[in-house]
């Protein structure tokens, strides 16, 4: 059985979606943030080391890094669901979305976040985080542009891993402006599939 990890408010929520997407039976272990940190309990060092989420089991092991735990679902459960054919070019922008979700786009959003905290000494620092922050939501943008999904004509992994940038960057309140990526999230988060990751996760502040 597939056990999730599951931390409230966090990237595994796009973990639960892809389970339900692939129809795959699965356990949720919940975990709470600290009210005043909003930082993972310690009991997640029990998991992995790092005490972070999402973090997964399966047949004997553990794996993190949500695009990792994408890639792994997809390819060991998937049946050839939610991937392009591996030889294609569309396979290879699929891979490159997996690893630039984490790799780069969330990098200015969530320095957005902690830069916030410092009040006016993070001042200084706000312009060039919101002109990365729309570089990057730009260039997503100008990707969805004519099209539904990332790659392709149906939705694949891509989106799922891709999903908590643009949910984070209606929270942060920089979606506004990005069309393309406005409808996209609105898209893929009236998916039946989508709406039960939501039932089974709980309040999840980023579902707007």
């Amino acid at each position: 059985m597939i056990v999730v990890h599951h931390l409230n408010d966090s990237r595994s929520q796009r973990v639960l979606w892809l389970l339900e997407e692939l129809g795959l039976p699965y356990e949720i272990k919940r975990y709470q943030r600290n009210a005043q940190t909003r930082l993972a309990p310690p009991e997640l060092t029990a998991v992995h080391p790092l005490g972070k989420s999402p973090v997964i089991t399966d047949d004997g092991q553990t794996i993190i890094e949500s695009g990792a735990i994408v890639d792994y679902l997809i390819r060991r459960h998937g049946g050839g669901r939610l991937q392009p054919a591996p030889h294609t070019h569309e396979y290879d922008a699929y891979q490159q979305w997996l690893h630039y979700a984490e790799g780069s786009a969330m990098l200015p959003l969530m320095l957005k976040l902690y830069v916030s905290r410092l009040g006016d000494a993070g001042a200084p620092l706000f312009p060039r985080i919101e002109s990365e922050i729309a570089n990057h939501l730009g260039y997503v943008n100008q990707s969805l542009q004519g099209r539904d999904w990332l790659v392709g004509n149906n939705l694949t992994g891509a989106d799922i891993q891709m999903s908590f940038v643009g949910e984070v960057a209606g929270s942060r309140g920089n979606r506004e402006n990005f069309s393309h990526i406005q409808a996209w999230v609105e898209r893929f988060q009236a998916r039946p599939a989508y709406r039960r990751a939501i039932e089974r996760g709980g309040p999840y502040a980023h579902a707007r």
